[in-house]
């Protein structure tokens, strides 16, 4: 019996039946060839918290004012923002070491960056928490 062949008591009447595809050279019935990233790949891609993002706002004002964002700050910086997220904050301000960063959450992004030289001059309007980090 072909592999191809079609048991006609399971085609109801008035229905042609269709024959099936052939089987793949060298490959087992059932089994189709594996393409793209495997599933441990896409579990570690979507389970590893990004980063955050600066807006060109904020890398204007770090670089304006001169702030400085080493590896620890960035560190800090993203936890405090999963911290934010966590809570279920949309729009946050999150201080690290006198820097008071103001961040969209939801989009991870910094939106604009204040220094402790700056801080007294500003209000900050449109948040809903505030993280020190």
């Amino acid at each position: 019996m072909s592999l191809n062949a079609v048991n006609p008591a399971l085609v109801p009447p008035g229905v042609a039946p269709v024959a099936q595809p052939a089987q793949p050279a060298g490959g087992r019935r059932g089994e189709t060839a594996v393409q793209g990233p495997s599933f441990g790949e896409v579990l570690r891609s979507t389970t590893q918290t990004p980063g955050v993002e600066f807006s060109r706002h904020a890398l204007q004002r770090l670089e304006r004012r001169g702030i400085e964002l080493g590896e620890q700050t960035l560190a800090r910086l993203t936890d405090g923002v999963d911290r934010a997220a966590g809570k279920g904050s949309r729009e946050s301000v999150v201080f690290v070491d006198g820097t008071a960063f103001v961040v969209s959450v939801r989009n991870r992004t910094v939106i604009t960056a204040v220094d402790p030289e700056h801080m007294r001059e500003h209000v900050f309007t449109n948040i809903d928490s505030a993280v020190i980090a």
